[in-house]
C-alpha cells in the first residue's frame, strides 16, 4: 500500500483535536469584544458563569467544573479579587478549604453579561437547533473523554504490529 495513504489519518485536517482547537480559538476570539466591555478575559467569564450559578465554591470545585488546574486558577482568582468582583476565604469547617464568593459588584456585572450568549450565537451563524445540538454533543464527548481511564484508551487503540 502506497505510504501516503497510509499517513492520511496523520494530516492535520483529518485530526479531530485540531478541528476542536481551531474551532475553540475562533469562538473565544468571537467573545472578546463582549468581554473588553466587561473588563473580563475568556477565563474570567467562564469562573463568573460559575459564580452567577453558585455563588460560593471552592478552588477546586471550580477548578474541576471549568477544566482548569490551580497554577491557572489561582492568578485568575487574585485578578477578579482585585477587581472587587469575588473574595477568597478559608472554610470556617476545615480552613485547607478556600472558598470563592461572588460579591455584588460580581452579581451587577451578570446584568451587563445577559446580552453577550445572543451576541455570540447571532456571530456563528448557526440556527439555535444547531448550536444546542452542537453544544451537547461536545459536552457528551467531554463527558465520556474525561471518564475514561487509561487502561479503555490503550485498549480500544491498535499497537505499532497490528498498523504495519
Amino acid at each position: 500500500m502506497d505510504t501516503k495513504e497510509t499517513d492520511l489519518h496523520l494530516l492535520l485536517d483529518n485530526q479531530l483535536c485540531f478541528a476542536v482547537y481551531a474551532a475553540s480559538r475562533e469562538i473565544t476570539k468571537l467573545y472578546r469584544p463582549f468581554l473588553k466591555e466587561l473588563g473580563l478575559t475568556y477565563t474570567q467569564y467562564i469562573t463568573m458563569l460559575v459564580l452567577w450559578e453558585v455563588e460560593e465554591l471552592s478552588v477546586k470545585q471550580l477548578g474541576e467544573k471549568l477544566f482548569l488546574d490551580s497554577g491557572t486558577l489561582t492568578p485568575l482568582l487574585k485578578k477578579l479579587e482585585a477587581a472587587g468582583l469575588v473574595t477568597r476565604r478559608r472554610s470556617a469547617e476545615d480552613e485547607r478549604v478556600l472558598l470563592v464568593h461572588i460579591t455584588d459588584l460580581g452579581h451587577r456585572l451578570k446584568d451587563k453579561a445577559r446580552s453577550i450568549p445572543m451576541k455570540l450565537a447571532c456571530g456563528i451563524g448557526l440556527s439555535q437547533h444547531e448550536l444546542i445540538f452542537l453544544r451537547e454533543s461536545l459536552k457528551n464527548l467531554t463527558e465520556d473523554i474525561h471518564n475514561r481511564k487509561d487502561e479503555d484508551l490503550i485498549a480500544c487503540g491498535l499497537d505499532d504490529e497490528a498498523t504495519e
